[in-house]
């Protein structure tokens, strides 16, 4: 367990998960840079949290819920929570009989289940970095109300519709070892080499990593020196 000053934001496990070394400048070195796709982002999550509660029926929608777990050690804030109310009828005395997904939440009557939601700019990716950061708060979640949660939704703004998230045993997994990975590197205090790939092009960093002026400078030094060692 993680105590209080340990904790490290719960967005550098996306971070992580897409380049240790963009994870390391934004949470090591403080770099950030904003460029289109990151100010876009922004917009749509300062919208989210615009409002903070809303009631329809059996379903509570919380937006801009403060997270943490003292377990995987991190702190964060989930852009939207939906708190479904179930029919399912419960006395103070059988808590201990209804479903693991289901708990109670102060001053609000019944039964309820969590369903986080993130919401991102464009459209679904084919590696896992938004679902891991998605599964994250799902934990985060699970042990702040004593539960478990099977799903979330990834919303993406470019589809305009919920990508449904299942938090399966591999997911979870992966999740809780990126989570141990963010800290080692944390502890490190060390921001690995770049290494040059197609992502490179959409991240808002690479004027600062700089990763094919950095290789192209490694192979004129590794030239110099093979042409030093030849000639002796």
């Amino acid at each position: 367990m993680y105590s209080d000053e340990e904790l490290l934001p719960l967005s550098g496990l996306q971070h992580l998960a897409f380049c240790p070394r963009q994870c390391a400048l934004i949470h090591l070195e403080r770099l950030w840079e904003e460029n289109y796709l990151t100010a876009s982002g922004r917009v749509m999550h300062e919208k989210t949290h615009s409002n903070q509660v809303e009631t329809r029926g059996n379903v509570r929608t919380v937006r801009g819920l403060v997270l943490r777990s003292q377990k995987l050690g991190l702190y964060g804030v989930a852009d939207v929570v939906e708190f479904h109310r179930s029919d399912l009828k419960t006395t103070s005395t059988d808590a201990v009989s209804y479903p693991p997904k289901l708990f109670r939440i102060a001053k609000l009557r019944g039964l309820w289940s969590a369903y986080p939601i993130e919401y991102k700019r464009g459209k679904a990716k084919t590696h896992n970095a938004d679902k891991i950061q998605l599964c994250a708060q799902a934990l985060c979640l699970e042990e702040l109300f004593e539960c478990s949660i099977e799903e979330g939704a990834l919303f993406y703004g470019q589809d305009k519709r919920r990508t449904t998230v299942q938090f399966n045993a591999g997911l979870r997994k992966e999740t809780e070892k990126l989570a141990l990975e963010f800290h080692r590197l944390i502890d490190s205090q060390k921001t690995p080499p770049p290494s040059p790939e197609q992502r490179c092009k959409a991240c808002s960093l690479i004027e600062e990593c700089l990763p094919y002026v950095h290789n192209d400078a490694m192979e004129y030094w590794k030239k110099a020196v093979m042409d030093i060692e030849s000639s002796q």
